[in-house]
């Protein structure tokens, strides 16, 4: 059986009242879900400038730490080779070595920053490498002398002192040769010793002569060395001491304090912005509401004044014929229609079971708002006091 025209049209509108429903429930769900993505989305821009300032507070603190660490330590050690040389034009045939062995070392580091700071004590040694040649051990003792000196040439100072080689007996050195036979015949071993001469223990450097260089002269002719280095050590006391000792605790306290105070001072900042902020919008809006108090009290005395009129009047008793107006005089010539409208409000006495009773009038609206522009700051009490007495 074939569905008929009928139902296809109730077929079409069911579609259609569908179709409405869903678009409706679809919007509902777009309102509801927008409302949560905004907060989310705002948590999430929260959360990414947070970690941008803690990221940017941390290589700050790490900079500042590591410009603190790179001025206030000095060099703490220095290394430099030694090169002697003399002179081999003696007079005498008999002598290849005219004079003692001498160099001259600079104490810059890449011939241009200073070495040693001022007021730093530093251990100088020198260290000889020397073979264990009959020569040697027949020199016995043997002076080393040092004469810092500043960049005009003068001398800073002159230290000496005297080494030689260790005593060895002629059996040790046989039984240490044939022990040692194989490196010393490969090479990988030799028959020297390393001789250690501490020519300063504590060098402070003078600020008014800084030192530049030295010279090192050994007073032997006959002496015989392999290489010579020269040491330079720092002696470091109370926070440096730590910083060199224990750089990685030293580097973590001081990265976190800076960090620590860093966030401090940010953190006031922030605060002392925001209680600044709430401060003038407080003050901006108590000068509003100062500057619409007058107009409030203005709106306000006009109902409080026609209220009091009657209470004033009532306390009166009719006794007299007088009448006393207490309308404050504005200075503005009053025409027929205001003189009519004023002599409307006169207090007028009436008789009522043998009592006089006042009534009283007030003034008429134009009158006041007239009276009110031209007499700003001036309060005005717009009733008349009549007293009469017997009618």
């Amino acid at each position: 059986m074939q569905p008929t025209m009928e139902e296809f049209d109730s077929e079409d509108s069911g579609v259609q009242d569908v179709g409405p429903q869903i678009n409706g429930l679809l919007v509902q769900i777009l309102e509801t879900m927008s409302v949560p993505l905004v907060r989310i989305r705002q948590k999430l821009l929260e959360i990414a400038i947070l970690i941008c300032v803690i990221l940017l507070v941390f290589w700050v603190a790490l900079f500042l730490y590591g410009s603190f660490y790179y001025s206030f330590m000095p060099t703490a050690n220095f290394i430099t080779p030694v090169y002697f040389f003399y002179r081999t034009d003696c007079p005498s045939p008999h002598h290849s070595v005219c004079s003692f062995p001498v160099a001259n070392v600079s104490l810059l580091k890449n011939g241009k920053h200073q070495v040693m700071t001022y007021g730093q004590p530093y251990q100088i040694t020198l260290e000889l490498e020397m073979p264990e040649s009959p020569a040697n051990r027949e020199l016995g003792m043997f002076l080393v002398k040092m004469t810092p000196y500043s960049k005009a040439g003068q001398i800073v100072d002159i230290s000496a002192r005297s080494a030689m080689l260790h005593y060895r007996s002629s059996l040790l050195q046989a039984l240490g040769t044939v022990v040692f036979s194989p490196m010393l015949l490969t090479g990988a071993s030799e028959q020297k010793q390393s001789v250690i001469v501490e020519l300063y223990s504590e060098f402070k450097d003078d600020s008014y002569n800084p030192t530049v260089g030295a010279i090192i002269e050994i007073h032997s002719q006959h002496i015989q060395i392999y290489r010579a280095h020269l040491y330079i050590f720092a002696h470091f006391t109370g926070i440096r001491y730590l910083l060199y000792r224990f750089p990685l605790i030293s580097a973590l306290i001081g990265v976190m304090s800076n960090f620590t105070f860093l966030s401090l001072i940010i953190i006031l900042s922030f605060l002392q912005f925001n209680l600044g902020g709430r401060r003038t919008r407080g003050k901006a809006v108590m000068q509003q509401e100062e500057n619409n108090e007058p107009d409030d009290l203005n709106d306000q005395s006009e109902p409080q004044d026609e209220g009091n009129a009657p209470e004033n009047v009532d306390a009166i008793g009719c006794n007299s014929v007088e009448v006393e107006e207490s309308i404050p005089d504005v200075g503005v010539e009053e025409s027929e229609d205001d003189s009519r409208e004023l002599a409307e409000d006169e207090p007028t006495c009436e008789a009522a079971d043998g009592e006089m009773i006042l009534r009283q009038r007030n003034l008429s609206q134009s009158m006041l708002q007239s009276s009110q522009v031209l007499t700003d700051t001036t309060d005005k009490t717009y009733y008349r006091v009549g007293v009469c007495s017997s009618c």
